[in-house]
């Protein structure tokens, strides 16, 4: 048989009573349920690898949808449902000129969001 794993196991060796303050203090910024749901849903979406890929295309400059398909290789099809679902979480905006819809990243949050991502996976360990 396996050995468990430690993180799933691991409890406090001597029991001891809750600190009512630490509670107290912790609960000012502890996710609430409905925020901690908003926000797996979120991390769910940026899940996929083509949702990334347009996202750091994104990054560099705004894109009309098909230039946005050749980039990343992908049919303009994929590429549109790929942004329904990414402004669905306001990532995405787009403006339209004239017959053409141009799409960027929502605001400095999602560019610093990506850059932050994109930096602390190329440090070393």
């Amino acid at each position: 048989m396996a050995n468990p794993n430690p993180a799933e196991t691991e409890q406090c060796a001597v029991q001891h009573p809750v600190n009512l303050n630490n509670i107290r203090f912790l609960h000012r910024d502890l996710l609430s349920v409905e925020k901690s749901q908003r926000m797996a849903e979120f991390f769910s979406l940026l899940g996929d690898a083509n949702r990334l890929r347009i996202l750091s295309a994104l990054a560099v400059q705004e894109l009309c949808v098909c230039d946005l398909a050749a980039a990343v290789k992908m049919s303009e099809s994929a590429v549109s449902h790929q942004l329904r679902a990414l402004r669905s979480m306001r990532l995405v905006g787009y403006r339209k000129q004239g017959r053409n819809v141009f799409y960027s990243l929502k605001d400095h949050h999602v560019l610093n969001l990506y850059r932050e991502v994109a930096e602390h996976l190329d440090e070393e360990e």
